[in-house]
C-alpha cells in the first residue's frame, strides 16, 4: 500500500485562522471597556433621551474572513490584527446635533488612545450610508490595546444602514432587491 504524506505546513498555514475564545478574548474586554466609556459619555448628556440605544458585537469569523479576503489578505489571526471592526459598538442618537456632541463626550472622557474618525455624515457614501465612525485603542493589558469601532448615528441614519446592509451584504439568495451601489436606489 502506498502511503501519501501530508504536506508540510508552512508558518502560514500553521496560522490559519480558526478565531477561538483566545482571539476573541481581548476584542471582548476591549467592547466592555468601551462599553462603560459610552454608559459614562451618555450620563453626562443634557437631553435624558438623546441616547436611543447603544448595542455591540464581536465580528463573526465568517465576516472576518470576507474581509480578509475582500482585502486580498491571509485568514490569519496576525491579518485579523489590521482589521479596526473586531469588535463593535453602536451608539444611536435622536439627532445629527446630538452624533456630534456625543462623539466630543467620548474623545473627552477617553482612557484609551482615540486613533482616528470617518465621518460619513458630512460625506456619505455612494450608497447613502451615513455615521460617524470613531475608532479607538482600548488597553487590554500593559503591552497591548486592541481597536474597537464605535458607530454614532441618528435613528434614520440606523433605518437607512439596515436597509443598505440587507441590500448589499446579504447573500442574493435573501436579498429582496439587487445592490444599487453608487445609486440612491434603496
Amino acid at each position: 500500500m502506498l502511503g501519501i504524506a501530508p504536506a508540510p505546513k508552512t508558518a502560514a498555514s500553521l496560522e490559519e485562522a480558526t478565531f477561538t475564545a483566545a482571539f476573541y478574548a481581548p476584542y471582548a474586554q476591549a467592547a466592555a471597556q468601551a462599553l462603560t466609556l459610552l454608559c459614562a459619555a451618555r450620563a453626562q448628556m443634557p437631553a435624558r433621551d438623546a441616547v436611543r440605544r447603544i448595542t455591540y458585537r464581536l465580528k463573526t469569523p465568517a465576516s472576518i474572513r470576507e474581509k480578509l479576503q475582500k482585502r486580498g489578505l491571509p485568514a490569519t489571526i496576525s491579518a485579523a490584527a489590521s482589521l479596526h471592526d473586531v469588535a463593535g459598538l453602536r451608539v444611536v442618537l435622536s439627532n445629527e446635533a446630538q452624533v456630534y456632541a456625543f462623539a466630543e463626550r467620548i474623545k473627552a472622557l477617553c482612557a484609551s488612545e482615540f486613533s482616528y474618525a470617518r465621518d460619513y455624515i458630512a460625506s456619505p457614501k455612494p450608497s447613502g450610508y451615513r455615521s460617524l465612525h470613531l475608532i479607538l485603542r482600548m488597553p487590554v493589558s500593559r503591552r497591548r490595546s486592541v481597536p474597537v469601532e464605535i458607530q454614532l448615528r441618528t435613528c434614520a441614519m440606523d433605518d437607512w444602514a439596515a436597509v443598505e446592509h440587507d441590500a448589499c451584504y446579504k447573500p442574493a439568495a435573501r436579498r429582496a432587491t439587487p445592490c444599487a451601489m453608487g445609486k440612491s436606489a434603496l
